[in-house]
């Protein structure tokens, strides 16, 4: 399952200290187009590379574009009207739905056709679609068009496609984070493509700091975050970028208009309680502007932001209420 962002790329600062017999353990991998990290603290070795592995292509297998067998590949087949999935891909369509709404609509799994036309899918395109094309493409996208009963997902429309990839990375280290939570694991690091997930504290009884790479140009220096039982992703569009009509064109679509979104946010990071929450929400505060986006993390539990926006081709700042309390000073 390959993530098309990387704006801003999320790193951990990796600590050891001495603390009662426990050590920390490494892994270290390739998956879902991407590399994992995880680190934890136990007495001896009780997750390994295996495992790891075997929890990321069952969910390849569930939610991964890139597999024609997958799941969410045999959803996506205009011959389906309605599919039995798993457990796996019934929890990230519940909280998609969920965002959807919390987000005015912003949040849509339904925008792959309009992904696939632009090019940001898994194919370029030689030439931008018209708006006719656009338009024709509409009538099949919007989360209205989409049900879940139990563990099976519905469609109105069987051109009506999903793509998760902007939610379902979070979901791994989520999946993950709990497989460390079933051995007993008390602290720990998780990061798949730049999405984190901590618990507990390190061996020198300190949090886990993850530093925020910044765009060249953005004022004062870099910050390191401190964080302990949360979540923390970075959507931006820096780096990824082509033109339309004179105009930068990015891959964050409007399922509302089907055009690139176009306002002056170049990145977003958010803390949250689980990584699934951070990973949607990131593209959200993409799609709005500063404002809306400071706005609506002051008004959602557990959630806090950082935007970096441009302005006359200098880079500004913005933070949620809560998001400086966990800046290491």
């Amino acid at each position: 399952m390959r993530r098309t962002f990387s704006a801003v790329v999320l790193f951990f600062l990796v600590f050891c200290g001495a603390l009662a017999q426990q050590k920390t353990f490494f892994i270290a991998g390739k998956a879902q187009g991407t590399t994992y990290h995880l680190q934890y603290l136990a007495e001896h070795e009780v997750v390994n590379k295996s495992s790891i592995d075997s929890v990321m292509q069952v969910i390849d297998q569930s939610m991964s574009l890139y597999q024609p067998h997958s799941l969410i590949s045999m959803f996506n087949r205009p011959y389906h009207h309605e599919l039995a999935i798993d457990t796996h891909m019934a929890n990230v369509v519940h909280a998609a739905l969920q965002v959807h709404e919390q987000s005015n609509r912003l949040f849509d799994i339904t925008v792959k056709p309009l992904v696939d036309l632009w090019g940001f899918g898994m194919e370029s395109v030689d030439s931008f679609p018209q708006k006719a094309l656009i338009d024709s493409v509409l009538f099949f996208v919007g989360m209205e068009k989409i049900w879940l009963e139990g563990e099976t997902l519905h469609k109105r429309d069987p051109r009506t496609a999903i793509d998760l990839n902007g939610i379902a990375q979070g979901y791994t280290v989520d999946v993950l984070a709990q497989l460390l939570d079933n051995r007993s694991i008390a602290s720990y690091l998780v990061e798949v493509g730049g999405e984190i997930r901590t618990k507990g504290l390190k061996t020198d009884r300190k949090s886990y700091e993850i530093a925020i790479e910044r765009p060249e140009g953005a004022q004062s220096s870099s910050f390191v975050l401190q964080l302990t039982d949360l979540a923390v992703t970075t959507s931006g569009n820096y780096r990824k970028v082509a033109y339309h009509e004179g105009k930068k064109v990015h891959h964050h679509i409007d399922p509302k208009s089907g055009f690139p979104l176009q306002n002056n946010v170049v990145s977003a990071t958010i803390i949250a309680p689980t990584a699934m929450e951070a990973d949607a929400y990131d593209n959200v505060f993409m799609a709005l502007s500063p404002p809306e986006g400071i706005a609506l993390a002051n008004r959602l539990s557990g959630i806090e932001v950082y935007i970096i926006y441009e302005e006359h081709g200098v880079f500004h700042e913005a933070f949620s209420n809560g998001f400086l309390a966990f800046v290491k000073p």
